[in-house]
C-alpha cells in the first residue's frame, strides 16, 4: 500500500509538469488524475482544493529552484563570480527543453489577484530570492548593497520573462552583462568609501 507521502509526491509531480507546461487554469483535476494515476477522491484527500494543490506545487518548485541555484553558486569562490553565477544558472535553465518561464510569475499572472495562497507562495519565493541576492551582494562589499540587490532582482525577473517570450536563452547573458556593469560601479563606489 502506498504511503500518503508517496501519493502526494505522485500528485505533485504530475501537477508540476502539467501546471508548469500548460498553465494552472488550463489544467483540470482530471488531467492530474490521469497523469498521476491517483483517483480524484484520493487527490482531494491530500489536497482539499485545486488552490491548495497549486500552492503546494509552487512551494515545491520554490525548494527545487532555490536549491539548484544555491548549488550552482556554491561552485564558485570569488564573491563577484558567485553573484554573476546566478545569471549563468539562468542561462543553463533557459537553454533546457523544459523551460516555460518563471512558474511564480506565470501563476501570479493567472491567479494572484484571486488566490491569497498563490499570492503568498509567489511573494515568499520572490522575497527569498531577493534575500539570497542581497546576501551575495553583501559578500562583494558593494556600495548600497540593498539597492543593488533590488536592481538585480529586476534583471533576474526581466530575463526570465523575456526568455520565455522570445524562446531564447540570450536574455540571461544580457542580464549578466548588465549585472556586471552595475556590480563594477557599486564595487568602485564601495572601494571609494572604504
Amino acid at each position: 500500500m502506498e504511503t500518503e507521502t508517496t501519493v502526494e509526491t505522485r500528485v505533485l509531480s504530475a501537477a508540476d509538469a502539467l501546471f508548469y507546461q500548460h498553465g494552472v487554469q488550463a489544467v483540470g483535476m482530471d488531467r492530474i488524475r490521469d497523469a498521476s494515476g491517483v483517483s480524484l477522491k484520493r487527490i482531494y484527500q491530500c489536497f482539499p482544493s485545486k488552490g491548495a494543490l497549486v500552492e503546494a506545487y509552487l512551494r515545491r518548485r520554490d525548494r527545487w529552484a532555490r536549491t539548484a541555484l544555491e548549488e550552482h553558486v556554491a561552485r564558485h569562490v570569488d564573491s563577484e563570480e558567485r553573484l554573476l553565477a546566478v545569471f549563468d544558472w539562468l542561462h543553463d535553465w533557459f537553454e533546457g527543453p523544459d523551460f516555460h518561464g518563471c512558474a511564480f510569475i506565470n501563476a501570479f499572472g493567472e491567479l494572484g489577484s484571486g488566490s491569497q495562497g498563490v499570492a503568498d507562495a509567489v511573494r515568499d519565493h520572490k522575497a527569498a530570492v531577493h534575500q539570497y541576492l542581497s546576501d551575495l551582494v553583501h559578500e562583494t562589499g558593494a556600495a548600497e548593497p540593498d539597492g543593488l540587490a533590488a536592481q538585480l532582482v529586476l534583471l533576474l525577473d526581466g530575463a526570465m520573462s523575456t526568455a520565455s517570450i522570445t524562446d531564447s536563452p540570450a536574455p540571461a547573458r544580457q542580464a549578466r552583462a548588465a549585472a556586471r556593469t552595475l556590480l563594477s560601479g557599486a564595487t568602485l563606489m564601495g572601494a571609494g568609501h572604504g
